[in-house]
């Protein structure tokens, strides 16, 4: 599938405070996306802890407008996010992409500093790791084939669910229709491809990214109705509160300086 370049995101929302974090050490094999940082954003910011050191961020580059591939670079919204963040805290910046469904693991296990993925605050996942504040609302969207009979969320019992495994449209799906209504697929490219392809009658995933795999497959189109709404946040280690608390008072910065804004807008075009 081409390089996805566009998308519609929901607005950027509510921000808190913070203070101070850690960091852990380089994994080998991490794709990196090194920090140029400005003295203005990073000196200031910067708490004892945080000065030269790098924070490893885990993700997905499956999921844009929010984290993609652009020839060897990871891009997205989340990851200028991401590297804003640890800008304001006077630290370095790398990425490491795996499966969405090791995020947490790789957060929980040191090999990662936080992760940011289009990552939905639910219960389920704050057993086992803590977030920040939350910096977006989403919703779930619903893709199908252009002449499909599905017509409102109402007509997906029975049919054949694509989902991206792990993801809370794998989680929310599955609770509703059941496992075996539901394929999940490593990457939601991959689920879309099979939609195209006639292998599943419909595919859950996130708005934003829904909207952009319509734009670029054709034959498709969403469902008016949403299927469900969502908070993204960044996932720390559980317990570990001054990364979580610098993370917030850093996202508190960039919103009230209009930084968050900008990422988005660079990314997404108004309807």
């Amino acid at each position: 599938m081409k390089k996805i370049l566009a998308a519609a995101m929901a607005v950027v929302t509510a921000l808190s405070l913070g203070a101070c974090a850690s960091s852990a050490a380089k994994s080998g094999g991490t794709e990196s996306a090194k920090d140029t940082s400005s003295e203005s954003a990073g000196e200031a910011k910067a708490e004892g802890s945080y000065a030269g050191k790098t924070l490893i961020m885990a993700t997905n580059a499956e999921f844009p407008p929010y984290e993609y591939h652009e020839g060897k670079d990871i891009v997205g919204i989340d990851v200028e996010i991401a590297k804003a963040v640890a800008e304001q805290m006077g630290a370095k910046f790398e990425v490491s992409d795996m499966a969405f469904d090791a995020i947490i693991s790789a957060v929980d296990s040191g090999k990662a500093d936080f992760g940011a993925a289009g990552m939905t605050v639910t219960e389920d996942r704050k057993k086992n790791v803590d977030f920040s504040d939350t910096y977006a609302t989403s919703v779930q969207s619903v893709i199908v084939p252009e002449n499909s009979d599905i017509k409102s969320i109402d007509d997906l019992k029975g049919k054949k669910i694509g989902v991206q495994q792990g993801t809370t449209g794998d989680i929310y799906a599955t609770k509703d229709y059941g496992k075996d209504a539901i394929q999940p697929f490593p990457k939601g490219v991959d689920a879309v491809l099979a939609l195209g392809a006639g292998k599943v009658d419909a595919v859950i995933i996130d708005g934003n990214t829904a909207k952009a795999f319509v734009a670029d497959q054709k034959g498709l189109k969403l469902l008016d109705s949403a299927y469900a709404e969502e908070e993204y946040a960044i996932c720390v280690k559980k317990g570990n509160t001054e990364l979580r608390d610098g993370i917030n008072a850093a996202l508190k910065e960039l919103k009230a300086s209009g930084k968050l804004d900008e990422i988005v807008a660079k990314y997404i075009k108004a309807d």
